[in-house]
């Protein structure tokens, strides 16, 4: 089981090549050139019920290849992690005869690459069994017997990702469960129906943020969030709350995750213009966002000018001196 875990997981993190591989029950397979289109690869173990899973194991397209949706570098540690503590879940689950007696659970795990379009994409293929197949030995279009339609759906990571995941699953009454999307607009059973979570909504982040930067008696900061859904119904939060506080903004700002390092910088050389009042930075930000800005402080050699307070997962994913990639 080790050794199919193993293969399994390297197949996922394969560059994303004009040709797919296929993982079907441990075996490899190559799928025939595309020479007009980006393919992907899927990791499957087979069960009684299937359970599906978006990670984000490459990083997001860059802003010049959203088009291409061409994924970045891969994730040496969240995307492998997560990928790694599934098939371990799923083992532990079905070695205990007590838990499940007389029934499997496998799984499909496609690549997020904590993009919207891509992981739209990914979702759609698992609805629609677009894959290429090998099945006893021989190219098909058609699944082979033991596929089995996907029973629930875990992940993606980013809420902007997961809301667009939810929108497509609910029309297939398909249950998702995230890990660490957090919006506040995903609490609505309304809208989204078919969505659970494991963690709480961005009203409590907020809470906490402004309870930080009160204890300290800062008064006067800015305030930093990444475009998309997480970062601006946070930052929206944090704001009313900072309004009832008495707290003032000094500047608040916005900025893609993918941006380029311009942005970073002109989007860091409006924050030094509020200085030395506003130091403090409160960060509604995904970890490439504060991995971007930190980027940008040590290329302005401004790192010692400012106080980040950011979300709970900021320093792991940033990581910001480190003499390896980024993670």
């Amino acid at each position: 089981m080790g050794n199919l875990r193993m293969k399994l997981t390297a197949l996922l993190l394969l560059p994303l090549v004009r040709f797919d591989l296929l993982a079907v029950v441990g075996n490899v397979h190559k799928r025939s050139l595309k020479p007009k289109s980006v393919s992907r690869s899927v990791a499957r173990m087979d069960g009684d019920i299937i359970i599906g899973a978006l990670f984000s194991v490459h990083h997001q397209p860059s802003a010049e290849k959203v088009a291409e949706r061409k994924c970045g570098e891969v994730r040496e540690q969240y995307g492998i992690q997560r990928v790694e503590a599934m098939f371990h879940t799923l083992d532990r689950i079905n070695s205990d005869p007590n838990l499940l007696p007389n029934i499997s659970l496998g799984c499909e795990i496609r690549d997020s690459c904590w993009h919207s379009s891509v992981a739209l994409e990914q979702s759609i293929e698992d609805e629609k069994d677009g894959s290429k197949w090998c099945v006893d030995g021989a190219p098909s279009n058609h699944p082979p017997a033991s596929k089995k339609p996907i029973a629930g759906v875990i992940g993606p990571g980013s809420s902007s990702v997961a809301i667009q995941v939810q929108n497509l699953l609910q029309l297939f009454n398909i249950p998702q469960v995230a890990y660490s999307a957090t919006s506040i607009d995903l609490s609505d059973k309304t809208l989204y129906k078919y969505f659970l979570r494991v963690v709480p909504s961005d009203t409590l982040q907020a809470r906490a943020m402004l309870d930080i930067v009160k204890r300290y008696n800062w008064t006067y900061v800015s305030a930093v969030h990444t475009e998309g859904n997480y970062g601006e119904s946070g930052m929206e939060a944090f704001k009313e709350l900072a309004a009832q506080e008495g707290l003032c903004i000094a500047h608040s700002d916005k900025i893609y995750s993918n941006a380029g390092e311009k942005h970073f910088d002109r989007l860091l050389r409006k924050l030094r213009e509020r200085l030395p009042k506003a130091r403090v930075v409160v960060c509604f930000c995904e970890g490439m966002t504060v991995r971007g800005l930190l980027m940008a402080m040590r290329r302005l050699g401004v790192s010692g000018e400012f106080l980040l307070v950011g979300r709970y997962g900021t320093p792991v994913s940033a990581r910001p001196f480190s003499s390896k990639p980024f993670t």
